[in-house]
């Protein structure tokens, strides 16, 4: 069994994107591994230092989280801000990261550029303080998206240098999760190959979408004034509402409509109610759920609770531990 860590931004609610690009897994992962999943709420503050409602995000994503099929009882779920012993790893592994090479990070100078009035010290030790989440639990696996993978890399730097210079092999050299299969990509509904709040509240079907949103969402979708010549190549917004179909609609509905495209017979108006009321067949176990969990301040305290205490524990040895090896011993 391995050790799997992996964290969210508490900045917006999940989509179908993060659904079928790694939720899904995770509620597999959960049963076969070790895992650590937390809402990084002090990961937030590198670009967002005075959140209107910080509290109400957290449980919102949180309740997401939950809705979705993460079980407190399987894996550890946990709030980065209730594990202060992140913070000790992430001022130890500081000390030993170098301004030349986090000035070098692609994440670091892309946000620098975007908020050049807002380059914070936490924006450039952002790795640190995720190396510091992630080997904070020892962990083997971490799942990560493409835009992660340098942050990874400098973790595993990390990880080998806090080895090196104190000559123990303590913490083990994380690698991105492989899930075994190719992940479902989910496009956006503006045109745009990837489904995602950034691109625009409009572009996103969320979990908690009500059937009148997401109808909206989807008749206002793009499309074009339809094929001139059978069996011609989709163009991209048209070949994202097919994609959206394959995945949420039944095999025959996907063929039919595929067949009225290919023979120039295609009424998009058609299509998107259609994919409208299978998405909403889909999304409704979700949103049910999500709104039952909403109510439930109890329940999600006790998560809240449960799931700090839990890494806490795990926590705890591992500063201990490298309290230990870096030199402070106690008097007393």
């Amino acid at each position: 069994m391995s050790i799997v860590v992996s964290g969210i931004r508490p900045t917006g609610n999940l989509h179908l994107g993060n659904y079928f690009g790694a939720m899904r897994n995770f509620v597999k992962m959960q049963n076969t591994d070790q895992c650590f999943f937390f809402i990084a709420d002090y990961h937030s503050l590198t670009t967002h230092p005075t959140p209107q409602d910080l509290h109400g995000n957290v449980k919102s994503i949180l309740v997401d989280y939950l809705a979705a099929g993460l079980d407190p009882e399987k894996s550890t779920l946990y709030l980065q801000s209730d594990v202060p012993e992140v913070l000790e790893l992430y001022l130890f592994l500081n000390m030993n990261a170098y301004l030349g090479e986090l000035e070098r990070c692609t994440s670091f100078k892309d946000k620098a550029r975007k908020q050049p009035d807002n380059v914070n010290a936490g924006l450039l030790t952002y790795p640190t303080l995720m190396a510091a989440d992630i080997i904070l639990h020892r962990a083997h696996k971490v799942p990560v998206g493409k835009d992660q993978e340098q942050h990874l890399e400098m973790t595993r730097t990390f990880a080998n240098r806090f080895n090196r210079m104190y000559n123990v092999n303590y913490f083990p050299e994380p690698v991105a999760y492989n899930f075994g299969e190719e992940l479902v990509k989910i496009p956006g509904l503006d045109g745009s190959t990837k489904m995602g709040k950034s691109e625009g509240e409009g572009n996103a079907i969320f979990l908690g979408d009500s059937p009148e949103s997401i109808r909206k969402k989807i008749m206002r979708a793009v499309t074009d004034s339809g094929p001139v010549e059978p069996n011609q190549p989709k163009p991209q917004p048209i070949e994202n509402i097919f994609t959206l179909m394959k995945v949420l609609s039944a095999p025959e509905t996907y063929e039919h409509f595929n067949n009225l495209y290919n023979n120039c017979q295609i009424r998009y108006g058609d299509m998107k109610k259609q994919l409208a009321e299978d998405v909403i067949c889909f999304n409704e176990p979700f949103r049910q759920r999500i709104l039952e969990l909403e109510k439930n301040d109890e329940y999600i305290s006790k998560v809240v609770k449960m799931g700090a205490e839990k890494a806490r524990e795990s926590a705890a040895k591992t500063i201990r531990e490298v309290r230990e090896i870096v030199g402070f011993k106690r008097f007393f």
